[in-house]
């Protein structure tokens, strides 16, 4: 894979998951590099097909701890109106609140306290790293305040579970829908009747028609084995970068 946009190799420390950004096992964390370069790319379709460069409504119905999301609200967020995420894991919404929380300046003020007491504790090097980075992070931010709030929302929630996205989801709604599905040793599809369906990432998409926007694209990273394809959708976009196979679509 090429990348087009994110060319340059950056400094993404002050991103780093567990610095600021809160961790937890079994969660890993998406390539900061890779997700900004999806939503660029995700951005650049919207804008090609649709006319629409106006700011986006972005959603991962597989949210993890929504790491992927907070930064790219951090790198983004003068692109960005509201980020929704969901996942069924309670303990993974747990901290996908806490970590939306954190493109706030009052949540992000919050961790600066919660790091501040850390050193007074602790006095340890990586806290006072973390430090400098949370006050990184709220110069950013504010700077993106200035133009327009970014709202956050998340809820518990099967992928799959259409009628659940609806009654949280504003119908039509959603322009970017950006997941990195379950796969792998840490992570496996769950929810009512998930081990009844024969393809669990057609129903996510079959789930996902009731909010998309009539401007919306959806990307899926995934494991190369998972077969993509829903009668309602066009593959715009394939690439693959290590293990990973990142499917771009747009609702037809």
């Amino acid at each position: 894979m090429q990348y087009k946009y994110e060319k340059e190799i950056q400094d993404y420390s002050h991103l780093s998951s567990g610095r600021v950004f809160y961790s937890t096992p079994g969660h890993p964390a998406f390539p900061v590099r890779l997700a900004s370069e999806i939503f660029r790319r995700c951005t650049a379709s919207r804008e090609a097909i649709y006319d629409n460069s106006s700011p986006c409504t972005l959603y991962d119905p597989c949210c993890g701890t929504a790491y992927h999301l907070s930064v790219l609200g951090v790198l983004h967020g003068n692109r960005i109106r509201e980020i929704i995420a969901s996942d069924i894991d309670e303990k993974a919404v747990e901290f996908a609140q806490r970590n939306l929380g954190l493109l706030t300046l009052a949540g992000l003020d919050r961790r600066i306290d919660e790091i501040s007491t850390m050193i007074q504790q602790y006095n340890k090097d990586s806290h006072k790293e973390a430090l400098k980075s949370a006050h990184a992070l709220k110069q950013k931010l504010t700077a993106f305040d200035r133009e327009h709030p970014l709202f956050t929302k998340v809820f518990q929630s099967s992928a799959t579970d259409g009628q659940t996205m609806i009654n949280n989801i504003a119908a039509h709604s959603v322009d970017i829908v950006f997941t990195d599905v379950p796969y792998g040793q840490h992570s496996l599809w769950h929810g009512p009747n998930a081990e009844k369906l024969s393809n669990p990432l057609w129903s996510m998409l079959d789930a996902l028609t009731e909010i998309l926007s009539p401007s919306s694209i959806v990307a899926i990273a995934s494991d190369k084995k998972q077969k993509i394809l829903h009668d309602s959708y066009q593959r715009l976009e394939k690439f693959h970068i290590g293990k990973r196979q990142v499917i771009i679509l747009k609702h037809v």
